[in-house]
């Protein structure tokens, strides 16, 4: 059975740096699209990254273009994001989700199939 497990969530300090894992089980997940999303109390889920089957293709939103950094090891069925420069907004719920649709990858959430439980990030001032 597909499985999606976040971790690495944890409170840090302004500026400071998080690693999040996505670790997918049940499911041989390197020839599909993984994205990173968050989303706030009160606010709409954000979709931050995203990162192609081969990892040769990535793509971020602007809010953390330059400081998050998404990396796969297909080896090991683990889906990273780096957190450098960390804010009080950044502050959510992280989720890692799968597409089914062997394609590159998108940042839209509806493109996504399978999703993790989330993990919780909080950037205190």
């Amino acid at each position: 059975q597909l499985q999606l497990v976040e971790s690495g969530g944890d409170l840090v300090q302004l500026g400071g740096s998080l690693r999040l894992s996505c670790t997918i089980s049940g499911f041989t997940s390197y020839r599909y699209a993984v994205g990173w999303f968050r989303q706030a109390p009160g606010r709409e889920r954000e979709g931050l990254s995203c990162i192609s089957g081969s990892g040769s293709y990535k793509n971020y939103a602007d809010s953390v273009k330059g400081r998050f950094t998404i990396s796969r090891d297909n080896a090991k069925n683990t889906v990273n994001l780096q957190m450098n420069s960390l804010k009080p907004e950044d502050t959510a719920v992280y989720y890692c989700a799968l597409d089914r649709r062997l394609s590159l990858c998108t940042r839209d959430q509806n493109d996504y199939d399978e999703w993790g439980q989330g993990t919780q990030v909080t950037v205190s001032s």
